[in-house]
């Protein structure tokens, strides 16, 4: 399953892992050094019921217009069909059946309803019109290990394993970078934000927005697999080197544009630069009225990256290809385009949803070659560009649900996710719909269910269960085709 494989590439040899661990320690110390500093102010921080922080003057850690802020989220967790859970992987345990999904397991996770993190974000007024000069820095850990979140070191741990020895391993944009945001820029209330650097995606903050579940990893499909919100590869549900623009005018219409430049002047793009695409256009617009919220969006990423992890075979080649063990992957590149709709309804208490996207992978426009450097300091060992030359895989992404508060301190959720695969195949396979192979049409299905209790604005306690399945051609290769993850966790906001 395309969406589910989350872990990316890119360095070169194995020096370059030398040198990001020293860079890594010396960022980390130069972070806690800025965080101690802003530490010293009086406080100003409260969190939304998504578990985002938000700059509220609540007399909390605020000084000078720089908040410090932070997220720590931690669980028990049961898989009736997973994997070990790992260190490094964005929650830990694998929490929708993947093909490495085997015998159950039992522990403890991180991050189940909101990635932990700890951050800076500051406002300056410019005393120009209503505009401000704004910032954001966050940096995410998982605190069952705590480790900075590297999803793409999973798949790495997990080169030339057979399927039943892996422990969870899944693609991500969250590649162990020190800053997960790292943007600058300008906002108005009258004319919108204006910002540089790499930020989430415009489809990711509305995939946020119309989420029953808040992108939670537990219980969410669109939360764990960052596909819907990355246009196609999750990888792109963060965007480097970016320009973003979002607005909201006349308390109705809202827009989001973004773009994602290449960043390199080479001439040879096939193997210039680093990143998670060469380029991305994002267009967003909704409007809101009594109640009601619609968006309709459109993306177009060129030379998306999906990773995975080295056969075998593929790791008894590296030696002849110059590449390191720990920091090579196998890669997948394709054109993405992606379209649909997001709407939701509050009625009282409750809030209903529904979403609907259309992707289509297609072969790329640009090839890339083996050694190229994607996100976190990782290579692509080895290449495929061509999954899709004869046919474009079409996947519909589609989900609904509620959320329900029940009183001031509870809340309730419930959700249902969905995917389906067409018959990409070719030849012999054409138009098929069972397990041969893994470009046969196939469906994903997901029910949620969520209860958080707040103590405190602060403190909170949640509990819950995600059950998915697998059919046909998505299922192509899968030990087991149905898992249940009920967690039980506690998260503390600051």
């Amino acid at each position: 399953m395309r969406n589910q494989k989350r872990i990316t590439a890119s360095t070169s040899t194995a020096k370059t892992c030398n040198g990001k661990r020293g860079l890594r320690g010396l960022a980390t110390t130069g972070l806690a050094l800025v965080l101690l500093a802003a530490s010293g102010g009086a406080l100003a921080q409260t969190v939304s019921q998504t578990g985002l922080p938000l700059a509220v003057e609540d007399g909390g850690l605020t000084w000078k217009g720089i908040t410090l802020y932070g997220i720590i989220d931690a669980a028990v967790q049961y898989e009736t069909h997973g994997a070990p859970f790992n260190d490094y992987f964005i929650s830990g345990g694998s929490d929708i059946v993947q093909k490495n999904s085997n015998n159950s397991v039992f522990g403890v996770t991180s991050n189940g309803l909101s990635q932990s993190r700890v951050g800076l974000q500051g406002s300056e007024p410019l005393h120009f019109l209503d505009f401000s000069g704004v910032f954001k820095l966050e940096t995410f850990f998982n605190p069952a290990s705590g480790n900075l979140t590297n999803a793409l070191k999973s798949v790495t741990q997990n080169n030339g394993r057979s399927l039943a020895d892996q422990s969870t391993n899944i693609d991500s944009s969250i590649a162990g970078q020190i800053f997960q945001q790292s943007f600058v820029g300008v906002s108005s209330p009258t004319y919108g934000t204006l910002t540089f650097g790499r930020q989430n995606t415009t489809l990711a903050d509305l995939v946020a927005k119309y989420d029953p579940q808040q992108v939670s990893y537990a219980f969410s499909v669109v939360g764990l697999s960052g596909t819907p919100a990355g246009g196609g590869d999750t990888q792109d549900r963060r965007l480097d080197d970016s320009v973003k623009y979002s607005a909201k005018f006349f308390d109705i219409v809202h827009v989001g544009l973004q773009y994602k430049f290449q960043n390199s002047s080479a001439e040879n793009y096939s193997t210039a630069g680093s990143g998670e695409a060469f380029t991305a256009t994002e267009v967003s617009l909704g409007a809101e009225y009594a109640g009601a919220s619609v968006d309709a969006f459109y993306t177009k990423v060129k030379d998306a990256v999906s990773i995975g992890a080295l056969s075998a075979t593929q790791v008894t080649g590296l030696p002849a290809l110059g590449y390191a063990l720990d920091n090579s992957l196998s890669g997948t590149i394709s054109d993405n385009q992606s379209f649909g709709a997001m709407a939701s309804y509050a009625f009282g208490p409750a809030t209903f949803f529904g979403v609907y996207e259309h992707i289509t992978y297609m072969n790329p426009s640009i090839k890339l070659d083996p050694g190229f450097d994607d996100i976190g300091g990782y290579t692509l060992a080895y290449v495929n560009n061509t999954a899709y030359a004869k046919a474009d895989k079409i996947l519909q992404v589609y989900w609904a649900g509620a959320r329900y508060m029940v009183n001031e301190n509870l809340t309730a959720a419930i959700a249902y996710y969905g995917e389906k695969q067409n018959a990409y195949a070719t030849g012999k396979d054409l138009n098929c719909s069972n397990t041969i192979s893994g470009a046969c049409s196939g469906n994903l299905n997901a029910l949620s269910v969520s209860l958080v209790y707040h103590f405190t604005k602060r403190f909170d306690t949640y509990a819950g269960a995600m059950w998915s399945e697998v059919t046909h051609g998505l299922s192509n290769g899968y030990l087991e085709t149905t898992m249940i993850d009920p967690a039980i966790g506690f998260r503390y906001s600051f």
